[in-house]
């Protein structure tokens, strides 16, 4: 499959709603990741990203607007071990857990299904991160609707084993704006990756739609010896 243009991706999307991006950079040194959030309702809109431990939340930006928060405030990132998890909603919480108790990545995800707001039925995207002792892998997953059906849930989960330098992988909620949003498709795409966080971070920020982009997380992590270096991009400052 072509690498395609992460800059292009963004740019060309008003609404892909929430992302997931995972890769090592092109001098091999680092895995990266980054997770964005995006909104159309006022609700949705008024959210930041916190650094919460060695991971992130999402919380109110007023308290006083915060109208319902069951479906926007979570962790989107926690850190287990030599793991680093990576969603769009409370599911976070589902992976540490059982993985805590020596469940898999899938296993954990089995237990989930899309979210529950019809008509879009969003889908629920993971990541996963493995580092250790100099070595790098990591998953993908999507639970979506079977084709809009709230009866049928399809689990898809994607593995990278020893991803290639300067290679990565983005998955989002929707296809594109719609009513109502219509679902990822397909593998996640491939994209190509940069050597610099402070590059990276700004081009991503700079495509995501002007209206709709919320949030942007991104951490670079020594491959080596596991330490890392995050930013937080929030539109409501």
């Amino acid at each position: 499959m072509e690498m395609l243009s992460l800059a292009n991706e963004l740019k060309e999307n008003s609404y892909p709603g929430r992302g997931i991006v995972i890769g090592k950079s092109p001098n091999g040194k680092f895995a990266v990741t980054a997770y964005f959030i995006m909104g159309r309702s006022e609700n949705s809109r008024n959210r930041i990203f916190v650094t919460d431990g060695e991971g992130i939340r999402t919380e109110a930006f007023d308290p006083s607007k915060l109208v319902d928060p069951s479906l926007i405030i979570y962790a989107p990132v926690r850190v287990l071990g030599s793991s680093t998890i990576v969603t769009n909603g409370d599911q976070t919480d589902t992976v540490y857990e059982l993985m805590s108790q020596n469940k898999t990545f899938e296993q954990a995800l089995r237990t989930r299904t899309f979210e529950p707001d019809a008509p879009n039925y969003t889908p629920r995207i993971s990541g996963i991160m493995h580092i250790e002792n100099g070595t790098y892998h990591y998953a993908m997953s999507i639970l979506k609707s079977n084709h809009g059906n709230p009866d049928s849930c399809s689990r898809y989960t994607f593995d990278y084993s020893n991803p290639a330098a300067g290679e990565g992988h983005f998955i989002h909620t929707y296809q594109c704006d719609g009513s109502p949003l219509p679902s990822f498709e397909g593998e996640p795409k491939p994209v190509s990756m940069m050597d610099d966080i402070n590059a990276f971070t700004d081009m991503l920020w700079e495509n995501l739609n002007e209206d709709n982009k919320v949030s942007l997380f991104v951490r670079y992590i020594n491959i080596e010896d596991g330490t890392y270096e995050t930013r937080i991009v929030n539109k409501n400052n």
